[in-house]
This record gives C-alpha cells, sequence and structure tokens, in this order.
C-alpha cells in the first residue's frame, strides 16, 4: 500500500486549517557552521512529484526539486542559527530555535505547524511534533529539501574562504577527511568548539572555548 504522504496535511485541512507549514532542519551533525531551518506552506493541490525525505535524494534532484518547491509554495520561511550560538546553548535548542525562527519568516503565517521530529518549537502556533516527518509529510519533505540545499550553499560560500579544509565536499560533516584537515590546519572560525572532534582540539591546544555572551 502506497505511503500517503499528504496525510498528515489532510488531518490538519479537516479540522479548518488552511495555512499548515511543514518545518524541518539541516545541519545538526557537522563540526562547522551553522544550523539551517525552513518552514514550507504548499498549496494543497501540488503539482510536483518526487518530493521525498532530502537524504534519499541525489544533490542533482535536490537541487531541481529545490527550484520546483520555491516555484509552487504558497510561502517559504528561513531559520539560521550560527556556530557561535550552537556552542552557547547546545545544538538541540539551536535547531528548535533555527525552526521557531523559519516560522517566524512566513508570510502569510501559517495556522498549524508539522514539526520533523519529537520535539515541539519555540511558538504559539499550534503544531504537531512527526517522528521521521520528512518520511510521512510531504511539506515537511518540502521543507527538508529547501533547508538542506539552503545550507549546502552557504557551506560552499564557506568553502571560499577556508578552501583547507574541503567544505565544499563534506559540508562540514565529521569524515575522516575533515578530521584530519583540523588536524592538520587547526581551526576556522565557523567550526563548533563544544562538538567532539573539536572539542579535543581546543583542550589539547590550550584555546579558549569561544562561545558568546
Amino acid at each position: 500500500m502506497e505511503l500517503d504522504l499528504q496525510s498528515f496535511e489532510k488531518k490538519a485541512f479537516e479540522k479548518g486549517y488552511r495555512e499548515i507549514a511543514g518545518v524541518d532542519e539541516a545541519g545538526r551533525g557537522p563540526l562547522a557552521g551553522p544550523v539551517v531551518s525552513a518552514a514550507v506552506v504548499l498549496p494543497f493541490v501540488f503539482p510536483v512529484s518526487g518530493v521525498i525525505d532530502s537524504k534519499k535524494l541525489s544533490p542533482k534532484k535536490r537541487e531541481e526539486l529545490y527550484e520546483k518547491i520555491y516555484e509552487h509554495a504558497v510561502s517559504i520561511g528561513i531559520g539560521i542559527v550560527d556556530h557561535v550560538e550552537i556552542d552557547r546553548i547546545n545544538i538541540l535548542k539551536a535547531s528548535l530555535l533555527s525552526m521557531s525562527i523559519s516560522v517566524k519568516n512566513l508570510n502569510p503565517q501559517p495556522d498549524w505547524l508539522l514539526i520533523d521530529g519529537t520535539f515541539q518549537i519555540p511558538s504559539d502556533t499550534p503544531q504537531e511534533a512527526i517522528p521521521k516527518g520528512d518520511a510521512l509529510s510531504v511539506s515537511i519533505a518540502a521543507a527538508s529539501i529547501v533547508a538542506k540545499v539552503t545550507r549546502d550553499r552557504l557551506m560552499l560560500r564557506y568553502h571560499e574562504d577556508y578552501p583547507q579544509f574541503g567544505f565544499s565536499k563534506h559540508k562540514g560533516y565529521p569524515t575522516i577527511a575533515h578530521k584530519e584537515a583540523i588536524r592538520k590546519y587547526g581551526l576556522c572560525p565557523i567550526h563548533r568548539q563544544t562538538f567532539r572532534g573539536v572539542k579535543e582540539y581546543v583542550a589539547a591546544h590550550g584555546l579558549k572555548l569561544e562561545i558568546g555572551k
């Protein structure tokens, strides 16, 4: 039996909600760069096929769907929380904060939220947290694609500033090549200093942990 990726949206619509936003983030696991979230309100009749969890798509396919989502979406909001704030408040809180920011950047504002994961976000808007929502809701899947492509593009920009770390390839994730680059070159200004794989370098070299104020 084929999974209905609009089932959560339909249930919300039946309850009277009309501006239903899917919300997801990208970048919880990397050792560098921001966490990026997207909130996406799709039309009830969404003419784009193939919108699924971004992790199951090739980079090329994500880029293609990203453009189509922007073409057809009712509204898209982006939320970005940088490495300094991630180190200051921890990655879970930073992820939820970025989701909240993405919702605030929607216009028109939604009246119902579908959140990927098990946690609700800081928002007065009624919401439902859906574990593995990016595989169950087309709105969340669309948000996952937008968040992933947006973050990847940011990391490509950071690669221009810090090419020795290879951000264009691994986007800041803890690959063998990235860890070797840290051992060889040290840290750059966008590394998350509280993350395993980075904090050891901070401690070993007697660096002052810079987590903001």
